[in-house]
């Protein structure tokens, strides 16, 4: 016997256009309405810096900016991010030149195998932009959505707070 009120998946087609702002570039493609924002960064436009390693928000290796803030991708559909900017990490240097918080990652060995570094660096810019780095206890608060398989943990630590440093000095706020 089968239970009438059980959930069916959709049949058909439901592929939408998307048009989406990643990287100050306009994007355009055509994804299914389930699509996930990671899958369409990585199938969709070739964009591979956002990992997928849980897929079920867990691990924050799929870490992206939309409007600014912080979100796991693998849990945010493509659709929901039409009309708002979303960063990747393909998009955080300037030019050929790093952003501080990537410079930090490696000048304090802040990686291994770097599978969890995009997610890892996405978190430490808002972490550092919102002020969460006054201590080692508020960087760890910050960052607690980011898993590192490997344990570079001690050298992430190190690396967001003297990119928080050296922000802190730029903006003349430190």
């Amino acid at each position: 016997m089968t239970d009438s009120t059980a959930p069916r998946p959709p049949t058909g087609d439901h592929q939408v256009p998307l048009e989406l702002q990643v990287n100050g570039r306009t994007a355009r493609l055509s994804a299914d309405i389930r699509t996930t924002l990671l899958d369409a960064l990585r199938d969709g436009l070739g964009l591979t810096g956002s990992k997928k390693g849980c897929d079920r928000g867990q691990c924050g290796a799929c870490t992206v900016h939309v409007d600014g803030r912080r979100v796991l991708s693998c849990l945010t559909l493509a659709v929901g991010a039409q009309g708002k900017q979303v960063t990747t990490i393909e998009g955080v240097a300037e030019g050929d030149r790093l952003s501080p918080v990537q410079q930090a990652f490696l000048d304090h060995d802040g990686f291994q195998c770097g599978f969890c570094t995009p997610g890892q660096i996405m978190s430490a810019i808002c972490a550092i932009r919102d002020g969460d780095t006054g201590s080692d206890a508020a960087v760890r608060e910050a960052m607690s959505g980011n898993i590192c398989r490997c344990g570079a943990y001690e050298g992430i630590l190190r690396a967001v707070r003297s990119a928080a440093e050296r922000t802190a000095r730029q903006e003349g706020t430190g």
